[in-house]
């Protein structure tokens, strides 16, 4: 796992060595070990390495082809690259290293942009073409690896793994892009290719960026999802096949020269990827867990469950002191605003595993593939209720709970009846935003109210949830989830957090075997009532104790609507409610409001608050 950055000389007059070492400098905790830079007439590449395979010096990027003619500055781990080796030398290739790296630029010298469908692996690189003069820029299928992009029109062109890096370049603006605000209060993140700043981008997973010298950039998708089923003669033979192809996904990620552990929640997914350890190690694995004093919120004694049964090398930390430092630090990391709360804990479990360990084996990507979030159910009985009531009933019974003491049950019959109402992608996006299109619009300040008039944070949503017309609802959520959710906001959050930590964070669940594999089963082996991933349950009652398969899922929540009434409301209420430059984005009556309902106990604003509040200290850090 490492760190990369560059530009094309042109977006920059003043772009130079100092500039360059700056833009890998400022990313080192992705690549404590060792750094390095490229510069030429036309780009300059800067790398930041955190050895994983292939120690030695030879190891270090830039990297150059062995004919001189190619570049390569990149970040993350393939996992299939022995085999690729392997397949290239018989073709005559020789290599100098032991490193995934040089695979890379041999598969780039034989395929060109074909080398990316070859690769199963997490990464983000750039390839510089010195004979052409083209910059090459990829992203792996699913994002877990970041890359980030500054374009101003033609070849003005500077890229990062973090944000960071970019704005180390003289004369790039930080002027914000004003369209992102409603999508972050909307989602709690800003969606791809967005991002808080104009003028710079995210390229989207799965896409590749070519640039010749004089050129505009042309930006490719190289691979998508299919939720077409292929028939399999029963659930069983699925089973068998998920479970071989999840113990390839896990032992292929545990190729290591560097100590490696494992994250451990005690839910279905951390504990099934520990099992496939425990199968495929010698030795006792590592395991680390966060817990919370919040008994609500605290997963520990599950987790020291899974532990004991496998007999793994178990630590556990308890998040309660230097709350206040731990959410200071987020916007150093993050770049932009970024809000999902479970950041902290995953900070923490971050820096527990890096004592011991510098890569972690994770669960994260299995709710996704396998329909394991409980919204997924809920959003069935929603549409059921859509198909069978006609839609002027649903109207009368919307009208009649309206009214209603503001009680639980009162909730829950205005939400089911007024989602039922909307069409089912539109309902999607508001289960998976902090608040409706009418909240945006009252917390925005008059000037970005006018900047954003008309513009619609759902069509993010809507663009995936349109091109899976024809399949069934299931299909639709996970595939807009696959391309917006997972994204966007989990594998965002678990690489900055491991990246602070100069941690390395691999998933097997990620593997975009397994996701391809998920799809292509009836929805119904995922789903069905009340019951959730079910095939992935199923194939590991032969592993898991049935405590652990049939528990609810639980998440890495945090007690937020607790922290800002103590710990955390002095930070809250000299960030967003006296900072006067916020003024200029929220409007503070508004803002007031919401503080006000939280305090007072007549309502839980603890999402919404932690949205400002990630904000407010973004902008302090970045813009003040």
């Amino acid at each position: 796992m490492c760190g990369i950055a560059g530009f094309f000389r042109a977006s920059s007059p003043d772009a130079n060595e100092t500039t360059l070492r700056r833009m890998g400098e400022v990313i080192r905790h992705r690549g404590p070990d060792a750094g390095g830079e490229y510069l030429d007439e036309h780009v300059g590449l800067a790398h930041r390495r955190l050895s994983i395979i292939d120690l030695s010096p030879q190891g270090n990027q830039p990297m150059f082809s062995s004919d001189g003619r190619l570049v390569i500055v990149f970040n993350g781990e393939i996992y299939n690259f022995l085999t690729l080796r392997s397949g290239l030398e018989t073709e005559g290739v020789q290599f100098r290293t032991k490193t995934d790296t040089e695979v890379i630029l041999a598969l780039y010298s034989k395929l060109g942009t074909g080398c990316l469908k070859k690769l199963n692996g997490m990464f983000a690189f750039a390839i510089w073409d010195k004979v052409d003069r083209t910059l090459f820029l990829a992203r792996d299928r699913i994002g877990k690896k970041p890359l980030y992009y500054y374009h101003a029109g033609g070849d003005r062109m500077a890229f990062g793994s973090e944000i960071k890096s970019i704005l180390q370049i003289p004369g790039i603006s930080r002027e914000i892009e004003p369209t992102a605000i409603p999508d972050y209060l909307s989602y709690h993140y800003i969606p791809d290719p967005k991002t808080i700043y104009r003028n710079i981008f995210k390229l989207p997973p799965a896409h590749f960026m070519v640039l010749k010298a004089g050129c505009e950039p042309r930006i490719a998708e190289y691979w998508d999802i299919s939720f077409a089923e292929t028939g399999r003669a029963s659930i069983n033979e699925a089973e068998e096949e998920l479970l071989e192809l999840l113990q390839d996904a896990t032992s292929s990620r545990m190729i290591s020269d560097v100590p490696l552990g494992a994250f451990l929640s005690g839910g279905v997914d951390s504990s099934a990827v520990v099992a496939l350890m425990t199968r495929a190690s010698e030795n006792p694995v590592r395991t680390c867990t966060i817990g919370f004093q919040d008994k609500r919120h605290d997963e520990s004694p599950y987790a020291r469950e899974i532990a004991t049964l496998f007999n793994t090398d178990h630590q556990e930390y308890f998040v309660q002191e230097n709350l206040l430092d731990t959410v200071s630090l987020l916007p150093k990391f993050f770049d932009e605003p970024f809000a999902d709360s479970s950041a902290v804990p995953t900070y923490h479990v971050s820096r527990l595993a890096r004592q011991a360990v510098t890569v972690a084996i994770a669960g994260d990507g299995g709710d996704e593939s396998f329909a394991g979030y409980a919204k997924y159910v809920v959003e069935l009985k929603e549409n059921l209720t859509r198909q069978l009531v006609p839609r002027p009933i649903l109207s009368l019974i919307h009208s009649g709970v309206e009214g209603l003491e503001n009680n639980i049950l009162a909730r829950k019959a205005r939400s089911l009846s007024s989602s039922a109402m909307m069409d089912p992608g539109r309902a999607f996006f508001r289960t998976n935003s902090c608040k409706g299109q009418a909240a945006h619009s009252l917390l925005l300040s008059e000037n970005f109210r006018l900047a954003c008039r008309g513009y619609d944070p759902a069509l993010h949503t809507l663009q995936y949830w349109e091109k899976m017309q024809g399949a069934d609802h299931v299909s639709h959520m996970l595939y807009t989830d696959l391309k917006t959710y997972l994204p966007g906001d989990i594998l965002v959050k678990v690489d900055r957090m491991s990246m602070a930590n100069s941690l390395e964070v691999r998933a097997p669940f990620l593997d975009y075997r397994i996701i391809e594999f998920a799809a292509s089963l009836p929805s119904r082996w995922k789903i069905k009532g009340n019951s959730k991933k079910i095939i992935l349950r199923n194939a590991f009652r032969r592993l898991l104790p049935r405590s652990i398969l049939n528990r609810a899922k639980h998440g890495f929540t945090v007690p937020l609507d607790s922290w800002f009434r103590s710990e955390l409301k002095p930070l809250a209420e000299s960030s967003f409610l006296n900072y006067q430059p916020l003024h200029e984005i929220l409007d503070i009556s508004t803002v007031n409001q919401i503080w006000q309902e939280h305090q007072e106990g007549r309502e839980n604003n603890g999402e919404i608050l932690w949205n400002l509040l990630m904000l407010a200290l973004w902008h302090k850090e970045w813009l003040s």
